[in-house]
């Protein structure tokens, strides 16, 4: 495989045509080498558009949320959320440490959650390989988080939810923008959330696709009497 050519391919053909218009993301994309986050025996997918599974099969890891995103999911939400050199930022599901490693070119700092143990040491490992030294991956329950964990400027979840999380918005501060895909299969919505102030947040859904599930999150009831 041509790497560079795959990866010319990937940026060129799957994801600028996808309403990307920030070169900036475009050109993050060159630098930070996605093959160098994929699993070993997977390097020949890791420009496909397709969830790559972390752990397990195909449909065990997209069951359990152990898939990395496609990648324009990635860099649409990264342009989405805008995120700046002084932001801090938090992201919930860090799988291999992608997202992450391009949350951490763009940002002062991010903590990145993880709740299987596995994918925390890998996460670790691929950030250090590839030099990026200002994301900490921890382990622990990105549902569970509470106003005592501090605030963020950006919180981006790397995996769907079935609504925003009330809990993760009170974290952010005010400005700050919360990203995430929210809903249920077949459709859900890329839905970033900016707070306005301490009482005051906005919306935006802008498009539409689906993405695995993060665990622990609530699923309210579809029944209604």
């Amino acid at each position: 495989m041509n790497i560079e050519q795959a990866r010319f391919n990937m940026i060129e053909q799957q994801i600028r045509p996808w309403l990307l218009q920030d070169e900036s993301v475009l050109d993050l994309l060159s630098v930070v080498k996605r093959e160098d986050f994929v699993p070993q025996h997977l390097r020949s997918l890791a420009f496909a558009d397709l969830a790559v599974p972390l752990l397990g099969s195909s449909d065990e890891a997209l069951a359990l949320g152990r898939s990395m995103l496609e990648p324009r999911l990635e860099a649409r939400m990264l342009q989405d959320l805008a995120v700046q050199p002084s932001e801090s930022v938090l992201e919930i599901g860090t799988g291999s440490g992608y997202m992450a490693a391009l949350l951490g070119k763009k940002a002062q700092r991010v903590l990145s959650l993880e709740i299987v143990p596995e994918l925390v040491a890998a996460a670790r490992e691929n950030l250090a390989k590839a030099g990026i030294h200002n994301v900490e991956v921890r382990q622990a329950d990105g549902a569970k988080m509470t106003d005592s964990d501090g605030s963020f400027d950006v919180i981006a979840l790397s995996g769907s939810v079935a609504e925003v999380p009330s809990a993760l918005l009170n974290l952010l501060k005010v400005g700050g923008r919360l990203g995430a895909f929210v809903g249920d299969e077949p459709v859900m919505r890329a839905t970033v959330v900016t707070r306005n102030s301490d009482t005051d947040f906005s919306t935006v859904q802008a498009w539409d696709t689906v993405a695995p599930r993060l665990r622990n999150f609530p699923e309210p009831s579809r029944f209604k009497f």
